[in-house]
């Protein structure tokens, strides 16, 4: 009896830690910004890859701001600290999952694996976090309690050449990549890191990449050229999929948080992109310029990635190609990060 009643503290602790908004989360000076992920928030440092045969960017590399994302134009990353005049440190890289040790995918200009979170991005922030410019100053100016981490991190992991074509390597399981977020954490957590956003997996089965064919899903894409005939097939494997990763998040995080204790003296929120993109699809006229168009895309390219062409009225648009989401949606996404970070938005939970 007195095991049942543990277990049923535990989780209605937990459950009740799936928390409304908050408005004790965050700094209280919020100064800095540093960023992990994919092509969901890289800037310029996989074109920094490509342009130098493979090769990191050096310690201490000023990465520039890049208008010219896979968004179609400026990211998430970039409206959230300019509104509120914070200096963003990005290290995501487009194509990258979090760990090569689960879903390497190989990408031809650099005759390599993606780098990826685990692996590449970490390393390259604590490196960068110790470096002295010549000047003889910190290349990064953070501080514990003036910096907030946000990771995104899971598109290619659970896409295509990974998990949705069982292509990972042999022996892991989804819960694999799921560790490796928090074990990405416990190296920024153990590096002074105090403020953490993990932000889930978007409802990639509304993207025209794995849609169905009933919501304009696309037989094949430059991305996914080989679907093969059942798409519908696959858009619900996606789909079954990605909920079950966030609803793992959503329990797992405050768990590590409150009773295993893993990131002592932190804060962690879980920003809900799921939720936020799927009441921009289902809800397009709050976000988007008019004729809203949340199926189709701006960018159309050949299947080799060639001869583009982009829409008209970009700003109506949910998705700026296949697969991303518009400079629009990203425009949305930033100004809720800050309300993540300020403790007051709907679209996240905090512990």
């Amino acid at each position: 009896m007195s095991l049942l009643r543990s277990v049923a503290g535990i989780l209605l602790l937990v459950g009740a830690a799936v928390a409304a908004p908050s408005h004790n989360w965050g700094p209280k000076q919020w100064k800095a910004l540093v960023t992990f992920g994919n092509s969901y928030t890289d800037d310029a440092r996989l074109q920094y890859f490509v342009e130098h045969n493979g090769e990191a960017p050096p310690v201490g590399w000023e990465q520039p701001i890049s208008n010219h994302t896979y968004s179609g134009g400026y990211n998430w990353g970039y409206f959230a600290s300019r509104s509120r005049e914070v200096k963003q440190y990005n290290y995501a890289v487009s194509g990258a999952v979090c760990s090569n040790n689960i879903t390497p995918r190989t990408y031809e200009p650099i005759n390599a694996p993606f780098p990826s979170v685990l692996e590449y991005e970490i390393p390259a922030y604590i490196a960068d976090s110790k470096h002295i410019t010549p000047t003889g100053t910190k290349f990064m100016d953070i501080r514990q309690n003036e910096t907030v981490y946000a990771i995104w991190i899971g598109t290619n992991d659970v896409g295509n050449n990974a998990f949705l074509t069982d292509s990972q390597v042999a022996g892991t399981t989804i819960p694999y990549y799921i560790e490796c977020v928090y074990q990405a954490l416990d190296k920024v957590y153990a590096n002074g890191g105090r403020y953490f956003v993990i932000m889930n997996l978007a409802p990639l089965q509304l993207s025209p990449q794995y849609a169905t064919p009933g919501h304009d899903g696309l037989a094949a894409t430059p991305g996914y050229p080989d679907k093969g005939a059942n798409i519908t097939e696959i858009s619900y494997r996606m789909w079954e999929t990605v909920v079950t990763v966030n609803d793992v998040f959503r329990y797992k995080t405050p768990f590590e948080a409150l009773i295993a204790h893993r990131y002592k003296g932190a804060q962690l929120a879980v920003m809900d992109l799921y939720g936020l993109i799927s009441d921009i699809y289902y809800n397009p006229i709050e976000y988007l310029d008019e004729p809203a168009n949340v199926t189709g895309y701006v960018r159309h390219c050949s299947m080799d990635g060639g001869n583009c062409t982009l829409q008209d009225n970009p700003a109506s648009y949910l998705w700026y190609d296949e697969l991303h989401p518009s400079e629009r949606v990203d425009e949305v996404i930033g100004k809720e990060f800050v309300r993540v970070v300020e403790g007051i938005s709907r679209w996240a939970s905090y512990w």
